[in-house]
């Protein structure tokens, strides 16, 4: 007769009691911050992730950062999740923004050179952790920028001063 498997350990910090749970989650995501655990700009474990923590449902969770939202905490910022509120993460609302930026700073630094090739855009999926759709969307700025052409069959290049828009 097969047994029900072992429930994971927890230790007596993650254990919640109480009817109303989530201010409990909140009270520990708001300790979490105020340490350093997780600093300004972090992205915050997502909602799967701290239902199984405390092994609560869905909605608990979502009470909780609603509460912490309220008190200016923690932002939600489209595609990328919620984060703690404040540092320069909550510039760039969108993937695609901050993937744009980081290639935008590389081009200007130098570490891209004009006529250089773009990193592919399996390389940028697999640095940003973003999705083909993200990343186009980052080269298609860059494009209107005017800092990246595409060379049809041959790939994405840093825009040379002898090319023209």
């Amino acid at each position: 007769m097969p047994t029900e498997p072992e429930p994971p350990e927890m230790d007596e910090s993650t254990v919640l009691v109480g009817w109303r749970v989530f201010p409990q989650i909140a009270a520990k995501l708001r300790q979490r911050i105020a340490s350093g655990q997780y600093p300004a700009g972090v992205t915050l474990p997502s909602e799967g992730e701290l239902c199984r923590e405390f092994r609560v449902a869905r909605n608990t969770v979502r009470k909780a950062f609603a509460e912490l939202e309220r008190e200016g905490l923690v932002v939600t910022i489209p595609s990328r999740g919620r984060l703690v509120a404040g540092g320069d993460a909550q510039a760039e609302p969108y993937h695609y923004q901050l993937i744009a930026r980081d290639l935008r700073e590389r081009i200007s630094r130098g570490d891209l050179r004009p006529g250089t090739a773009i990193p592919s855009e399996n390389d940028l999926r697999e640095q940003f952790g973003a999705s083909r759709n993200t990343v186009r969307q980052a080269l298609v700025v860059l494009e209107r920028e005017g800092l990246i052409v595409v060379k049809h069959g041959k790939g994405r290049f840093v825009r040379g001063a002898d090319q023209d828009g």
